[in-house]
């Protein structure tokens, strides 16, 4: 099969592992934090209608590019971007630096790129968390895999970081830099979507193990803007839980276990 990757790819290696799946209420949480992407991404009107439907057609289209054919992540990522032509507005009132009136597009590079980066950013640290540590050129590879993912969402080779110290230059600047700032709107997303999602009974019990891992992943300023609440035993919790994942669970377990089903049908 003619696919952007391989079995040998970083991409794979990393999104093979059924625990990073869980990055994403993460990485959906951290791309709300800045207002405009919020407002491209997540506010406009039928946007948040089916959160959960929309995680799940954002999973398969990352799948479809990480496991599938050139052909079909092409298709894919050629409907993501038609839809991102079409939304087009302003911040409808003040959030953080940015005034009422700045105007946004989903296909803004600059957008795309958080949304991208956190995505990324979020796999690798539940990866290092719960599966391997990576060394610096493993996170190099990984990180230039993505950039192919950015290509086919549209971005150019010079609106994203070069490599993997750009990458952590950017998210650092990011982090830290003033743009990010949880809105009433956002804080009811994180509500809705990760801490009370509404699921079957039978499943509460991974929900629960998948908040307290998002939670507990969240940059901590992000966190606390997000009103979320943590303390030093859930951090001692977490990071137990983690070594006795990356030691003992992740390592012994049979693949039917521990790889999503596209890598274990490749």
């Amino acid at each position: 099969m003619d696919a952007y990757f391989d079995d040998s790819s970083m991409l794979r290696r990393v999104h093979r592992e059924l625990a990073v799946s869980f990055s994403g209420p993460r990485a959906l949480l951290m791309q709300a934090t800045h207002p405009v992407a919020f407002e491209g991404f997540f506010a406009h009107p039928g946007a948040m209608d089916e959160p959960y439907e929309r995680l799940r057609r954002t999973a398969q289209v990352m799948d479809t590019i990480m496991f599938g054919s050139r052909e079909d992540a092409d298709r894919a990522t050629r409907r993501v971007r038609a839809m991102h032509k079409r939304v087009r507005g302003e911040l409808p009132r003040a959030a953080g630096r940015f005034p009422a009136g700045t105007p946004f597009a989903a296909d803004d590079p600059e957008l795309l790129l958080w949304v991208l980066a956190t995505l990324a950013d979020s796999a690798l640290v539940v990866y290092e968390r719960y599966v391997a540590t990576l060394s610096h050129a493993e996170r190099d590879a990984y990180w230039r895999d993505y950039r192919v993912i950015g290509r086919l969402f549209g971005l150019n080779d010079d609106e994203m970081p070069a490599d993997i110290d750009a990458f952590d230059a950017y998210m650092h600047e990011m982090l830290t830099g003033g743009d990010l700032f949880v809105t009433p709107a956002a804080r009811e997303m994180a509500l809705q979507i990760v801490m009370n999602p509404p699921v079957a009974l039978k499943r509460r019990p991974i929900v629960e193990f998948v908040k307290f891992l998002t939670v507990g992943l969240l940059p901590a300023d992000l966190r606390r803007q997000y009103g979320l609440h943590w303390d030093p035993l859930r951090a001692l919790m977490l990071r137990g839980g983690a070594e006795y994942a990356k030691r003992v669970l992740v390592p012994l377990a049979p693949e039917r276990l521990r790889l999503v089903s596209s890598a274990r049908a490749g």
